[in-house]
């Protein structure tokens, strides 16, 4: 099963989006923060690092950098609501797809299939 670390400091958008890609069949692991995310990936597999990019005490595009060094195999996908965050995310971390509030639930769930469908299709 794909494992999905959502790291977003909103509690109810949290909860949202948790709920939805765990019915979409991801296993999800859901923190605040990115500092309560990193350990967790120096501890365990994740297949997605799944960010809001602006968070307290880490952003997403550290805690995005941070995961390359200490799991350079999890992918990285960023949500956020600023558009001027966006261009600054494309330019620091340009192999993490991002994905601009508002977006409806089953624009995630294809977005998080794509980046799988398409590592598959570079495996074959």
């Amino acid at each position: 099963m794909i494992r999905i670390l959502l790291a977003e400091d909103e509690d109810a958008m949290r909860t949202y989006l948790a709920r939805a890609l765990e019915n979409a069949g991801y296993d999800v692991v859901a923190v605040d923060r990115g500092t309560e995310a990193l350990p967790l990936l120096t501890s365990e597999h994740f297949d997605l690092l799944l960010s809001d990019i602006v968070m307290p005490e880490m952003d997403g595009i550290e805690l995005a950098q941070r995961c390359a060094e200490v799991s350079p195999e999890t992918k990285v996908m960023f949500i956020t609501g600023f558009a001027a965050v966006t261009l600054k995310a494309s330019r620091e971390a340009p192999q993490a797809k991002v994905l601009s509030k508002p977006f409806h639930l089953k624009d995630l769930v294809l977005e998080v299939q794509r980046i799988f469908d398409s590592a598959a299709e570079l495996r074959v």
